[in-house]
């Protein structure tokens, strides 16, 4: 049966290690790969401690007077690093390249914060996967809370490339050396409360799938909230639940799987006339990319006998470089 709305899953009874919970777990992932890209999991061992903490110094950020937060501003189209103001991206734009109206939501990004040895980071392969992180001089302790999550989030997206490595029929270490030097960024985002009418189309963040392997969001439950494109065609809420991350593939895994798994379009709507007060919302997203290098072609288990891989092989780096650009509000 075609899943419609977001299942959520409970990932404890793979990470306690039994035969059969692995199974089940695994099964379960797969069947919501499928079908709709999207699933909520709960069971995942990071301690709501740290997501409080990672919120809190979020909301500080972002209350920062303009002229502070510009001073970590993203030095350029192909540097995934520090400050994009409002409407200074439309993600819409890897999708659509008409869709030219900037996105209601400012936001601040980092990328690896134990970056490997120079002879692998500043290869011209490498680009600027590895450029220095830019950290703003308040609010006092974000930098460690940003670094702390952001390794708490890389151990957490191995398991997950463990727990889709089974789902697929794969030793369930498949991913483990194309991603152990990861180029993800950790991005967090904040959508004030609207003060004007947004423009014809405009919204929150356009209608877009990721990029990546897969994404690991924490977000609130507020008005204009995230949505994704069901198989059927129709846009329905993603839930919020409390302590749960909301997972979603990206593209790069789907070209791996051969488009047996769904990178799934989505948005975050605008909040209704009605319910603009109490609508500002912040997400913390962590954006999983493998290694630069790593070779992105059909995985032999997602490819039917006499067929053919619907991509041509393709680095993580590059692929990511193209669309990091072409989202760009560059005046």
């Amino acid at each position: 049966m075609t899943l419609l709305s977001v299942p959520v899953i409970d990932i404890g009874p793979f990470r306690e290690g039994g035969a059969s919970g692995r199974a089940e777990v695994a099964a379960a992932v797969d069947a919501a790969c499928r079908d709709i890209g999207f699933l909520v999991v709960s069971g995942h061992g990071i301690p709501e401690r740290m997501l409080a903490e990672v919120g809190d110094v979020t909301r500080r950020f972002f209350d920062r007077p303009l002229e502070e937060k510009a001073r970590v501003q993203r030095p350029a189209p192909d540097v995934s690093r520090g400050y994009v103001g409002i409407e200074g991206e439309s993600v819409g734009r890897s999708r659509d390249a008409t869709a030219t109206a900037g996105d209601l939501n400012e936001s601040f990004m980092i990328g690896p914060v134990d970056a490997p040895d120079s002879g692998y980071a500043s290869t011209p392969e490498a680009g600027r996967h590895f450029a220095p992180n830019l950290w703003p001089d308040a609010p006092a302790g974000l930098r460690e809370t940003y670094s702390a999550y952001y390794r708490a989030m890389g151990d957490l997206a191995a398991l997950l490339m463990r727990i889709f490595a089974a789902a697929l029929e794969l030793p369930e270490d498949y991913f483990a050396d194309k991603i152990d030097k990861h180029i993800s960024r950790l991005r967090v985002r904040n959508y004030p409360e609207p003060e004007v009418a947004p423009l014809p189309g405009q919204l929150r963040a356009g209608a877009h799938s990721d990029y990546g392997s897969l994404t690991i969001l924490a977000t609130e439950d507020r008005p204009g909230g995230l949505q994704v494109c069901n198989a059927a065609g129709e846009w329905v809420d993603v839930p919020i639940v409390g302590g749960a991350f909301i997972i979603n593939i990206g593209d790069l895994l789907a070209r791996w799987t051969n488009d047996r798994w769904v990178s799934t379009l989505h948005r975050v709507v605008n909040p209704d006339a009605d319910h603009v007060a109490g609508s500002r919302r912040q997400s913390l997203i962590f954006f999983h990319n493998p290694n630069y290098d790593a070779e992105i072609r059909c995985i032999p288990t997602c490819l039917e006998p006499g067929a053919e891989p619907r991509y041509e092989p393709i680095t993580s780096g590059a692929h990511l470089r193209r669309l990091f650009v072409t989202t760009q509000n560059v005046t």
